[in-house]
């Protein structure tokens, strides 16, 4: 092999190293401007909660969460945590018998009780908003006297 040979397999092998190396060079810059300028996620509401009045029901005469609650607190916490651009409107309610402020603070109680379950469950506070205890105008269903409803809705 003469001199002029070795001199040219040198220059080749000097192109194809360079060649590698900006190859390499590229896909290191790529990843890093695609890594770097990926969407931000946009957080999902799940349609089935939002706008809809999800219910807990309560005991007679009681303000203490039943069991079967921790489902339906759970998925409202889930949709109001996803999107800290959402309300979360509480009602509690109540019927006609009795007294009618006892009845009244009953239903405030069992509101409270479900916004204090929220935020235990990591809904912000400014997030919450209870309402005014209301009355309900009877039903097939005794249970609707003694109910809270939760109601997650887009912030306006």
């Amino acid at each position: 092999m003469s001199a002029q040979d070795d001199e040219v397999q040198g220059y080749a092998l000097g192109v194809m190293l360079a060649l590698v190396g900006f190859v390499v060079v590229s896909v290191i810059g790529l990843a890093l401007y695609w890594h770097s300028h990926k969407p931000a996620a946009v957080p999902v509401v799940s349609a089935s909660v939002v706008g809809v009045a999800q219910r807990v029901y309560f005991e007679l005469g009681q303000d203490s969460l039943p069991p079967e609650a921790d489902e339906v607190l759970g998925r409202v916490a889930d949709a109001a945590r996803q999107n800290p651009q959402t309300r979360v409107l509480i009602s509690g309610f109540h019927d006609a018998s009795g007294d009618a402020a006892a009845n009244a603070d009953l239903a405030k109680r069992r509101a409270q009780r479900v916004q204090h379950a929220l935020e235990a469950n990591g809904v912000a506070p400014a997030q919450l908003q209870l309402n005014k205890p209301e009355l309900t105008t009877g039903g097939a269903d005794p249970r609707e006297a003694r109910r809270g409803d939760i109601t997650v809705v887009p912030s306006t």
